[in-house]
Order: C-alpha cells, then sequence, then structure tokens
C-alpha cells in the first residue's frame, strides 16, 4: 500500500474506534436467519448447475418477489384499541447509546424515542426531530434545528443542550462510541436554544444516515439516562408516540399512548391512534405465525423466507391475515475468518464458494421462488447494484471449486501444517434453527462430495454465535471458520461497509499505519487497504456517481478475494390481523412520504384500527 494512501486513511480514520458489538440485525450486521421447513436431497455434485453463468440484471426480482408497494396510507382513522405484537426475538436492553439493536429491539425503541432523522421511500434522509439539517461545502460541519414544542415523558423539554449532553453519554456507549468515530463526530454543540452544531474530524457526505439509527439518532434524556443508566434500560425515557408502561424480560414489554405527543400525521390528526403495543418475543417461526392465525397476536415479524411461503399458503387457504412483504439489500450465507488457516489462503474460500449451490441452500431456506440468488450487499431492484460485480462474483460450479481447493490442498507449504494431499478441516457454524441446519448441510454435503473437505458442523443459540464471530474474549477477533451470517441494509451503503472494513487487530492496524483503528465488526478479519481507502472516500462526497463507483470497487474486491460467500437475499414480512391499518404508508413530519418496512422495523405511530 502507497504510503500516501495510508496516510491519507490515518487522517480519515483517527477518530473511528469502532468499540460496538454486532446484534443480529440485519440493520446492522447478523446472523442469515431461515424458516423451518427441511431441505429436499440434492445432487452433491452439482447437477442443478445448468444456470450457471446466470446472474441478476438490475431491476430483477425472484418470480415470488411480492413487495408490498410503499404509498401514503388511506382510510378513515380511528383512535383506540390495543394491540400485541409477536418478535422474533427479545432485546438486550432499551438503551440506544449503550445496547446493540437489531429488527426486534427496534420496533420496540421506535415507539419510545424519536430520531433525528428518517430514510424515505425514495432512499433519501429527511429531518424528524431536526426541522433542518445542513452541511458546510466539505462536509466537515452540520447543523440542525430542532422543532420546538417538544417534551419527553417525563416533560422535560427537548433543547439543543439535550443533544449536546447525549454526545457526553455516547462518547463511552457500548452501542455509540464506535458510531460515533466511524462518523467522525468529534464535538457536538448546542450554538443556540434549538440548534446543534456537528463538528466532524474528516468530511461526511452521509451523516444523515447515521443519525437516523439508534446509537446516535435515537434522543433520550440525558440527565435520565446518567442519574440511573441500568434503570434505564427497563424504564426508557423518550419524546416518542408511546410511553413505556411495563417490561417483563422475555415475557412482554407494554407501552401506551402519549397523551402529549407532538406529532400528527398528513392529515393533521394527532398521532399515535393506538392505546397500546404489547411486544412479546417468541423465537419459534411456526409458534408465532400460529399466534397470528389464533388471533392471540394481531402482528407478527419474520425474516425468514419459509415463514413468508407458509403464510401465503395460511393465507390463500382462507385464514384472514394480511402479509406486507420487503426484500431490500440484507443479503444472507456466511463468512471466512481470514486469520484462521486454512481460510487464510483464498483458493480455499474461492474453491468452497464455488462449490456453494445457491439454488439449494436458497430451497433449503425455504426462499424458492422467493428469493435471488446474492451476488454482493445490493439486491437487484437497488441503485447501488453492479451487474460487472454479479458478473465477477464466482458462481457455482463444482468442478472448478474441486480444482481450485486441490491446489492448496497439494500444496506442500499450505497454512494449515497437514502434509500434502490430506482434507481440510472445516467448521461450519450456524444457530440451532431447523432450516438453518438443513441449509448448512447442504453445503456439507456438496462440501464433503469433493473428498478434499471434512465437516465439522457446530451450532449455537443466536447470542452466542455473535459472540463466537465478535470474539469479545479473544481480543475481538472471532474464533469461528466458516459461520453462517447476513449483511447489508436500505441504509446508506457507508452504515455497514465502513466499519466493516477498518483494521480487526492492532497488529494489522499497525502495519497499515493507522494504529488507532481497530473494528471489532470486521467479522471476517479482512483487511484490504484499498477497500478500506474507497470506503473513506466514499463519504468525502455527495456525488452519487462517484460513490457507487467506489462501492463497487469494494464489491468487486469482495470478489475477487472472497471472505464472505452469499445465499440469497433476505424476504422480510409482516403478518398482520387486516385490522392493522398503517404500517406500511407513514410520512415523515414534513410529509415525505417514509421508507414503509425494511428490516421489518414497523412505525408504529401512525397505525390504527379498521372496523
Amino acid at each position: 500500500m502507497k504510503r500516501s494512501l495510508t496516510k491519507l486513511l490515518a487522517m480519515l480514520f483517527a477518530f473511528a474506534m469502532i468499540a460496538a458489538a454486532c446484534g443480529g440485525d440485519s440493520s446492522d450486521d447478523g446472523e442469515e436467519s431461515t424458516d423451518t421447513t427441511a431441505a429436499e436431497e440434492t445432487d452433491a455434485s452439482g447437477d442443478e448447475a445448468d444456470d450457471d453463468d446466470d446472474v441478476a440484471e438490475a431491476g430483477e426480482e425472484a418470480e415470488g418477489d411480492v413487495d408490498t408497494e410503499v404509498e401514503a396510507s388511506t382510510g378513515e382513522r380511528a383512535y383506540g384499541g390495543d394491540i400485541a405484537v409477536g418478535l422474533e426475538a427479545e432485546a438486550v436492553g432499551l438503551r440506544p447509546w449503550e445496547d446493540t439493536c437489531s429488527s426486534p429491539c427496534y420496533n420496540m425503541m421506535i415507539t419510545i424515542y424519536d430520531k433525528l432523522t428518517e430514510l424515505t421511500a425514495d432512499g433519501t434522509y429527511e429531518p424528524w426531530l431536526f426541522e433542518t439539517l445542513e452541511p458546510n461545502d466539505d462536509f466537515t460541519e452540520w447543523v440542525g434545528t430542532l422543532r420546538s414544542g417538544v417534551t419527553f415523558h417525563n416533560d422535560v423539554e427537548l433543547t439543543a443542550q439535550t443533544v449536546a449532553d447525549m454526545f457526553v453519554i455516547q462518547q463511552t456507549g457500548a452501542a455509540s462510541a464506535g458510531a460515533l468515530g466511524s462518523a467522525f463526530i468529534a464535538d457536538v454543540q448546542a450554538t443556540g436554544d434549538l440548534e446543534v452544531t456537528y463538528t466532524l474530524s474528516q468530511a461526511n457526505s452521509a451523516l444523515p444516515a447515521t443519525l437516523s439509527r439508534a446509537p446516535v439518532g435515537m434522543v433520550f434524556d440525558p440527565a435520565a439516562a446518567e442519574a440511573d443508566p441500568d434503570g434505564y434500560s427497563t424504564a426508557p425515557i423518550g419524546t416518542g408516540p408511546f410511553v413505556i408502561e411495563s417490561r417483563d424480560l422475555d415475557n412482554e414489554t407494554v407501552v401506551v399512548r402519549n397523551e402529549n405527543y407532538w406529532g400528527v400525521d398528513p392529515e393533521g390528526n394527532q398521532l399515535p391512534f393506538l392505546d397500546s403495543i404489547s411486544f412479546r418475543p417468541i423465537p419459534d417461526e411456526g409458534t408465532r405465525l400460529d399466534a397470528v392465525l389464533s388471533g392471540t397476536v394481531q402482528s407478527m415479524q419474520t425474516l425468514r423466507q419459509g415463514t413468508i411461503r407458509d403464510a401465503r399458503a395460511a393465507r390463500d387457504g382462507g385464514d384472514e391475515i394480511e402479509l406486507l412483504e420487503f426484500q431490500g439489500n440484507n443479503v444472507g450465507g456466511g463468512q471466512f475468518n481470514v486469520l484462521l488457516a486454512p481460510y487464510d489462503d483464498v483458493r480455499v474460500r474461492r474453491g468452497l464458494t464455488h462449490m456453494n449451490s445457491q439454488e439449494n441452500v436458497i430451497d433449503a431456506l425455504g426462499g424458492t421462488g422467493i428469493s435471488l440468488p446474492g451476488t454482493q450487499w445490493f439486491s437487484p431492484d437497488s441503485p447501488w447494484y453492479s451487474e460487472k460485480v454479479a458478473e465477477a462474483w464466482p458462481q457455482f460450479d463444482f468442478e472448478l471449486g474441486v480444482s481450485t481447493l486441490q491446489e492448496y490442498v497439494d500444496d506442500p507449504e499450505r497454512s494449515d501444517g497437514k502434509a500434502a494431499g490430506e482434507p481440510i478441516d472445516v467448521e461450519l457454524s450456524c444457530p440451532p434453527d431447523p432450516t438453518l441446519i438443513a441449509a448448512m448441510q447442504v453445503l456439507e454435503q456438496t462440501w464433503t462430495a469433493s473428498g478434499l473437505v471434512n465437516v465439522e458442523l457446530t451450532n449455537f443459540d443466536q447470542q452466542t454465535h455473535i459472540n463466537y464471530a465478535l470474539g469479545a474474549e479473544n481480543g475481538f477477533v472471532g474464533e469461528h471458520g466458516a459461520h453462517c451470517w447476513r449483511w447489508s441494509s436500505d441504509d446508506d451503503p457507508s452504515l455497514g461497509l465502513n466499519p466493516h472494513l477498518a483494521p480487526p487487530t492492532a497488529e494489522i492496524a499497525e502495519a497499515a499505519g493507522i494504529p488507532e483503528i481497530v473494528s471489532p465488526l470486521n467479522f471476517p478479519n479482512w483487511f484490504d487497504g484499498d477497500a478500506f481507502g474507497a470506503a473513506a472516500a466514499a463519504i468525502q462526497t455527495d456525488d452519487f456517481d462517484e460513490r457507487f463507483a467506489l462501492y463497487e470497487s469494494i464489491m468487486l474486491q469482495f470478489a475477487e478475494e472472497v471472505p464472505i460467500w452469499y445465499s440469497g437475499h433476505t424476504a422480510t414480512a409482516f403478518v398482520n390481523d387486516p385490522s392493522i391499518q398503517g404500517l406500511i404508508g407513514w410520512s415523515t413530519p414534513s410529509g415525505v412520504l417514509g421508507a414503509g418496512i425494511p428490516a421489518v422495523e414497523g412505525r408504529w405511530a401512525e397505525v390504527w384500527l379498521a372496523e
């Protein structure tokens, strides 16, 4: 790597010490999840590889990808009513600055906290608690003006000083410290009663995206948080449309209507409409779907293709339910620990990836006809999708995979220390969901059929699975081998990619000339100076074409170095009782149509019950 680039990166990432842990989000990086059906028997040698050369073109959708159109809600609104929502997991905690937040957590926290900005249907960001947010010419300073008349649930007024005092707490928060660093937020000051000025250490054109996510963007009462940080997890205080009433961990969290909420819908009706929402963690997919069908809950979320298939079948069979579906940039697959032999050799990674029958894995996950195979972090209907990357991705070719892996196996200086000709040992790990196990068995059968791989399947619960990849007890260097996972979201690419590309260890950071920068969110432990530099450059500009080219270059490097592999894009859905209205058609305070339900994160303020 050139010294000039090294110096530039050191400057760009001087404040980017990532301290946050992963939360199985899909917002954020997390495990791949699937449904509850078993995989069909397949020919492990790859007889279904007839379409190996076919790749999705931009704008393409899977045959069964029927995303619900995001459009403004219509119908007569009604106040009142109580609903229960089934979530795929419990939230670790409800402190935005401290607790890692995934999709279930966001559903709860977004009822309690307002965000400073919000993602819209066209992929841009609009002010939310801010009325305006403007940068200077080089994106090193951003000035936001807060809405007046907003109060917390404890009647404390929201001011610019509130946001400045939040920053003090966020600087040491387990979830927020890294987000501040990767966004280059060096200082936050109240420069007026309602005016907030963000000073950045380096340019960041994507700051509004950071302010739309929990760690930095969700607004909490800093005085109450400082007085009782532990208690805040179960009794949070925000400015949001609902107030927490009770929290029974692993059983039920109840929020009730905030009678003094500042927000109104596009028709001028004060929000929210519902009296209360009960969030219930129901980890088993089949049980959660049955809860909706039986009326035990009125809504459920799922990030699993098979559950969507089962819900469609129930609906088509006469059950009175509605599906709100969305398949965005989130893509599942797995990751190799490139600091661990034999995954430290690209021949192993490419060989195993060529022997990944995406079609059969997707079938095991219940996604046939729903999910397209993945080739990058972006789905074919995303503006960030690159056909060049899709063409470059190593497609399923069993024989090519065998010959590629054979080169490593026959190498007398192979990195795993085994004798030339001996099979490699692969630990393939995933949570113990029936379809995840089935999908891993597809890989096991194919890899084992090569005669070159001994596969050990391991299963850990979701949190252990995350910690195993994170390596929190091993200097934040994961001990995993080949590990199922999922990446990306419909947020700005910088939120997921930039911390994912930073050095994973202090030794690598030192060698790269950026000793301050170590990212535990780099789960594959793969570092490349060019990719890191491209990620840094992508937030120096707001020109889409320039940014597209930079992110495309990163995806091309993934296709070349293969630190991760893909199965298919993640289909998600809310399955609702038909009485639930308004969940997908919410708007920003200025009347701009919101993003809908990406990652099945519901915005519940505009939801009402139709008779």
